[in-house]
């Protein structure tokens, strides 16, 4: 099929630029002797997956059970971390399951009672949990909140049953607190004569400057694998990076500068972030879009040089690229004006 007889809308990955951002991804990580644990809730897709494992990471990154699941049943890794708190009594019997069918199943803890939690399903089961400490070291999300705290949860959590203690790990590596934040809880590890095999940090601009954080033993990054607006506003990818570009039609030119295209916020997503408008259209780059409903994307034209006329084409890079995998069953990998191959987006709405 050609690029051109696709209906619109429709989310199209250029094949090239997908490799290269693969390629140059772990080839950065390769430099500095880091291991590349790509997060798979960008593309959600165990094809791409597959493709980063061939390209030298050592497992995957999967934000919840659901998503995990796809991919140990795809056959995509034999290594998966799950970087989210394992609460409640289904979710911990569905991590026993999984954590059965390969080799190593990770998770995250920030607090006692997930730790006791995952402890007492672990003893019925006769089985271990691998673990990780969740540090804020500056996002303001997750985490301890000091050195002192990893180490006394880690105490805790490995002295309960079946808790193996496994290391730490932070997202984003890119705040100013987070090289001192570790180095304070490494001591306090060392001192005490516990080992750290693993120290986690994470994000796709973080990949520039990795060699800031030489405690760090593996990088978590997702959006890299695509890019969109905001991380070329970060400065960690250019237009030419950005390998998700949803085709989308005019279908509206209601007065001289404004037009509507044939998606809104359940493709385009209203993501916004650091960012404004809805996304870069490539063809006008001049022009905003400026509003989002649900199916349509308002366009203002009165600062583009030209004006496209209905029933155009045209490829709009969005803000945020991992929402809009999760909003389209399936995507399309083009190169050279042909649609190459059509993947599923597998683990859409896996959000359990």
């Amino acid at each position: 099929m050609l690029l051109s007889e696709l209906e619109t809308p429709a989310v199209t990955i250029r094949l090239d630029r997908l490799e290269n951002n693969i390629a140059r991804a772990q080839a950065q990580l390769d430099k500095v002797g880091m291991a590349n644990r790509p997060h798979v809730k960008t593309h959600k897709i165990p094809a791409v997956a597959k493709l980063q494992m061939a390209a030298g990471a050592v497992g995957l990154t999967c934000q919840k059970l659901g998503e995990a699941e796809v991919f140990i049943n795809a056959g995509a890794a034999d290594d998966i971390l799950i970087t989210f708190n394992i609460v409640g009594e289904a979710k911990r019997e569905h991590l026993m399951a999984l954590s059965r069918r390969i080799g190593r199943l990770a998770v995250v803890l920030d607090n006692e009672t997930v730790a006791r939690g995952l402890s007492e399903t672990a003893r019925r089961h006769d089985s271990d949990v691998r673990f990780l400490i969740e540090c804020d070291t500056g996002m303001g999300r997750n985490g301890v909140q000091t050195p002192e705290e990893a180490f006394g949860l880690a105490q805790l959590a490995m002295n309960l049953p079946r808790m193996r203690f496994e290391g730490l790990m932070t997202f984003p590596n890119a705040f100013p607190r987070t090289a001192e934040f570790f180095e304070r809880t490494l001591r306090l590890f060392r001192d005490a004569g516990i080992p750290v095999p693993v120290v986690s940090g994470g994000g796709s601009p973080a990949i520039n400057t990795v060699d800031r954080f030489p405690m760090m033993t593996e990088h978590r990054a997702g959006t890299y694998v695509y890019n969109d607006v905001m991380q070329v506003a970060s400065g960690a990818a250019n237009w030419d990076d950005c390998a998700m570009h949803i085709r989308l039609t005019v279908v509206s030119r209601p007065t001289p500068d404004r037009a509507i295209l044939d998606a809104g916020s359940k493709v385009l997503t209203s993501d916004q972030y650091f960012v404004k408008d809805y996304g870069r259209v490539v063809e006008y780059p001049e022009a905003h879009i400026v509003a989002l409903s649900e199916e349509h994307a308002t366009v203002d034209l009165s600062l583009a040089n030209g004006r496209p006329e209905v029933g155009e084409i045209v490829n709009v890079i969005p803000n945020h690229c991992c929402v809009v995998s999760n909003m389209v069953d399936e995507v399309y990998g083009v190169r050279d004006g042909a649609v190459e191959t059509v993947w599923p987006v597998a683990a859409r709405g896996k959000v359990r």
